[in-house]
């Protein structure tokens, strides 16, 4: 079996992917023994289809995703993003998730938080089914659209991991991304910034005063953003970075103070 592993993770090796040993663990775990099934997928797999649409599942903040074929794959960039959500939203809370894809921040907020409403929206129906079938409350529609009218004013956080890569930087994702992942899930606009701004402009509507934006998106884009968000009245802008340092995303806080916005990096 080692042998067998070993032979594996080196023909994904030299093919270009980064984390081959991860890999061939996860493609050899999915195929329990079944060479035929192990062939099949690895022939998929060298076209450069997403992993976890041929395993079925993602590991996201511990947490087993199911992800369907064509719905985005949630990434561990983003869960930092979602960890500071979760420190946001108060046990008995209410949360909303932005683009939800295959529910993965939901569900992570809902694992932390059993008690709290949480809530995602998705503008495509099959990351909808998707989501739901991770135990998600997921709404067909674009951003806040779709939204029980109930939760207006009363959400503790908006989190989403919205677009936000500038359109001329598409061709430089990783090679086959858009290939097999729709653009809609990426593009963000001629600086990346458009699905951000409708983002910041319709979540006051929903949070309480008091209540936290979390963002993600890429280097700069803090910046970007800062007059939208003191033009919607929200405070203590926080850069979030993962343990590299590299910027994943916002943190801001609605109406909880007089001062005008400032990022905290």
């Amino acid at each position: 079996m080692d042998s067998s592993r070993n032979a594996l993770a080196e023909l994904l090796a030299d093919n270009g992917f980064v984390a081959a040993d991860e890999e061939a663990d996860e493609l050899l775990a999915r195929a329990a023994g079944d060479q035929e099934l192990l062939v099949a997928m690895l022939e998929r797999r060298l076209t450069g289809e997403p992993l976890a649409w041929i395993t079925g599942t993602v590991e996201f903040c511990g947490l087993a995703i199911r992800v369907e074929p064509g719905v985005y794959v949630p990434r561990w960039q983003t869960e930092a993003v979602a960890r500071r959500a979760l420190e946001r939203l108060p046990e008995d809370g209410a949360a909303i998730d932005l683009c939800t894809g295959a529910g993965a921040i939901a569900a992570a907020l809902r694992a932390g938080r059993p008690r709290a409403r949480v809530v995602g929206t998705d503008l495509d129906e099959r990351a909808v089914a998707c989501a739901r079938g991770n135990g998600v409350e997921a709404y067909a529609g674009d951003l806040f659209e779709p939204l029980p009218p109930e939760l207006a004013g009363r959400a503790d956080v908006v989190v989403g991991s919205v677009p936000y890569v500038p359109t001329p930087e598409l061709a430089l994702l990783q090679r086959d991304t858009l290939t097999f992942e729709s653009a809609l899930s990426y593009d963000g606009g001629a600086d990346g910034t458009g699905v951000l701004r409708r983002a910041v402009a319709g979540s006051p509507r929903f949070l309480r005063p008091g209540g936290a934006l979390v963002l993600e998106l890429g280097a700069g884009q803090p910046d970007a953003l800062a007059p939208d968000l003191d033009r919607r009245g929200y405070r203590d802008v926080t850069v979030i970075r993962d343990e590299d340092g590299d910027v994943r995303g916002i943190e801001a806080t609605l109406g909880n103070s007089s001062r005008s916005t400032s990022i905290i990096d």
